[in-house]
């Protein structure tokens, strides 16, 4: 009876290079599922970029190179930069001192303060915005305050920094956090034992472990600062040559018909929108190889 059952449960091995059935799908599958995801990429993604670079140079290289000259773009430009400038190192320090702190440590309030950082990928940008508006706006919290000592903050550049800095803070934190979880703390831990401080620690041990994730971040949040919106248009006032960047302008020659301007502008964000996905591609590189190095 038991060699009968034992019969039973012999499993004959497949023959030499058969693949197994579980992980094969038929070829027409496979070749279906590659033209959809092939498709969908040039609708959504090849053909609009396409179309940006057409519009843009519809009239000659003179025409798109003379929307730049104009002092409105030149302004919207410098303000991108300047917001972008202000908000990424902000964003550094608060990432890597938040994914620290969480990482590292046990504290109570260490959910609502990860909760926290999450808030702007869960609320929209406009309403973002609108909090602003409603601190420090004219009928805001600190409106009298801020007018009688005449600051400017809701429609002028520091408005727009603030906004800009809210809607990418989670950005290196939520790279950072994961990251320092997995490698946990015994690095640092010997390195005290051994007698370095905690500065020593952090550029000798910690930094090194995650220079790549923070990288990462860091090419995220400034993407993200750059083409922001939403939460900057509610804050800018739209006030030309002043409180305009980018994205706003290209909306402002958008709405005056001027598609050729608008365009060329549109490219530049495009550019930086390209230019950031291979550095993004080449740190996801850099990080594998690290990892099997």
């Amino acid at each position: 009876m038991a060699s009968t059952i034992a019969s039973t449960l012999v499993v004959h091995p497949a023959p030499a290079g058969a693949t197994p059935r579980a992980t094969h799908d038929p070829a027409w599958v496979r070749w279906t599922l590659t033209a959809v995801a092939l498709l969908f990429l040039l609708f959504f993604l090849v053909l609009p970029l396409a179309a940006v670079f057409t519009e843009a140079l519809r009239r000659g290289v003179g025409a798109y190179f003379a929307a730049f000259r104009d002092l409105d773009a030149l302004a919207s430009i410098r303000l991108t930069l300047l917001a972008a400038v202000i908000a990424v190192p902000s964003n550094i320090v608060f990432g890597v001192a938040a994914a620290w702190l969480i990482a590292k440590f046990q504290f109570r309030g260490k959910s609502l303060l990860t909760t926290l950082i999450d808030l702007p990928f869960a609320v929209s940008p406009v309403i973002s915005g609108l909090i602003y508006v409603l601190v420090f706006g004219l009928q805001g919290w600190f409106g009298e305050w801020l007018l009688d000592h005449d600051i400017k903050i809701i429609f002028a550049v520091p408005g727009i920094v603030l906004a800009t800095t809210f809607v990418t803070f989670p950005f290196v934190a939520r790279e950072l956090i994961p990251l320092m979880q997995a490698q946990g703390a015994d690095e640092e831990y010997a390195a005290i034992t051994l007698g370095a401080n905690g500065w020593q620690t952090f550029w000798r041990v910690t930094l090194p472990n995650i220079k790549w994730g923070l990288l990462y971040g860091v090419i995220l949040c400034n993407a993200r600062a750059m083409g922001e919106f939403g939460a900057v248009s509610v804050v800018s006032g739209h006030i030309r040559g002043e409180t305009n960047t980018m994205p706003l302008h290209v909306e402002i020659l958008y709405n005056e018909y001027n598609f050729v301007a608008a365009f060329a502008v549109a490219s530049l964000l495009a550019l930086l929108a390209i230019v950031t996905l291979v550095l993004k591609a080449f740190v996801e590189w850099r990080y594998a190889q690290s990892r099997r190095a």
